[in-house]
């Protein structure tokens, strides 16, 4: 296997393993300026929308899922809505909406979407108005590799009707600039341990129409410019959640049947162009993405 010297950020690195739900520790902000994030703790709000089928549709193109989302919903298909819809004079400088509306004013510049958990308690209804409450559930500093770092985890809970469809707990990372990213040599050989895997090889152009089905304006995502001279990344970076929803695809026909409960965790950049291996991972209901130098980007687990 090649060897990539980057500096990565890890969940690993951060304590962001699943461990026991503790007492939030208060954070002070990173601008220094005496405001404790705690008191961002328990901040909610609530959207509504019609789950247009439409919006949907264009999820499923996204992704390569089948155009039918009447009969088959997409993977993750949920986060084609309920997208912060931001105007111009509210959009930071790396595109996405400033913090300090509703997420935490957190100074650091760079935010990557570590990690979430997922239930799902009831299939979603095309055509039907739902709502999305979403609190900070916690907000803690700590220290790694790449210096500070400030997580927020945000429950999500989707409803229609009164009843409860999707519960979701996101993890966000708020970090340093670090160092520059060096490229990633192609050097995997094979699809690894777990047997046959699925080669994917994200183009510039599902890039783009992933940030447009999930109205994600990140600029490491299509600003080529921006993303290696402000972001020292060697070329655009893949969503984390297109590959999540790849591996959630890839979960539901290994099972052949409903997922539950689904998890996964970012470890390493994926970048477009290189080969990913989609695969089996190495415990029981799990995938994983590995990233052509044989680094395993993000690892997910699934309950049927």
């Amino acid at each position: 296997m090649g060897v990539c010297r980057r500096q990565t950020l890890s969940v690993r690195d951060i304590g962001l393993a699943p461990t026991p739900r503790q007492t939030p520790t208060p954070a002070p902000s990173p601008q220094g300026g005496g405001e404790m994030m705690e008191d961002w703790l328990g901040r909610s709000q609530t959207l509504a929308t019609i789950l247009d089928p439409e919006i949907a549709r264009r999820y499923a193109a996204a992704v390569g899922s089948p155009l039918d989302v009447e009969g088959h919903f997409p993977p993750l298909g949920h986060w084609a809505y309920f997208n912060d819809t931001a105007g111009p004079a509210d959009i930071g400088p790396d595109g996405h909406p400033k913090r300090g509306r509703f997420l935490p004013p957190v100074a650091l510049p760079r935010r990557m979407f570590a990690q979430s958990s997922l239930r799902f308690e009831a299939p979603l209804e095309l055509g039907e108005s739902a709502e999305l409450g979403m609190t900070i559930a916690d907000v803690r500093q700590r220290s790694g590799r790449t210096g500070e770092l400030v997580l927020v985890d945000v429950l999500r809970e989707l409803t229609q009707g009164g009843r409860l469809r999707i519960t979701e707990t996101q993890t966000l990372v708020f970090r340093e600039a670090g160092e520059t990213t060096p490229p990633v040599a192609e050097t995997l050989a094979d699809t690894g341990a777990a047997g046959e895997g699925e080669v994917w090889r994200p183009t510039v152009v599902d890039l783009f129409r992933y940030s447009a089905a999930t109205f994600n304006s990140h600029r490491i995502h299509y600003d080529r410019t921006y993303v290696r001279d402000e972001e020292g990344y060697p070329d655009l970076v893949v969503h984390g959640p297109f590959t999540a929803t790849r591996l959630f695809d890839l979960a539901t026909r290994r099972a052949g049947a409903r997922i539950v409960h689904f998890n996964f965790r970012a470890q390493a950049p994926l970048f477009f162009g290189q080969p990913i291996v989609l695969r089996a991972g190495e415990g029981p209901n799990s995938v994983e993405a590995v990233r052509c130098d044989g680094a395993v980007a993000m690892s997910a687990s699934y309950q049927v």
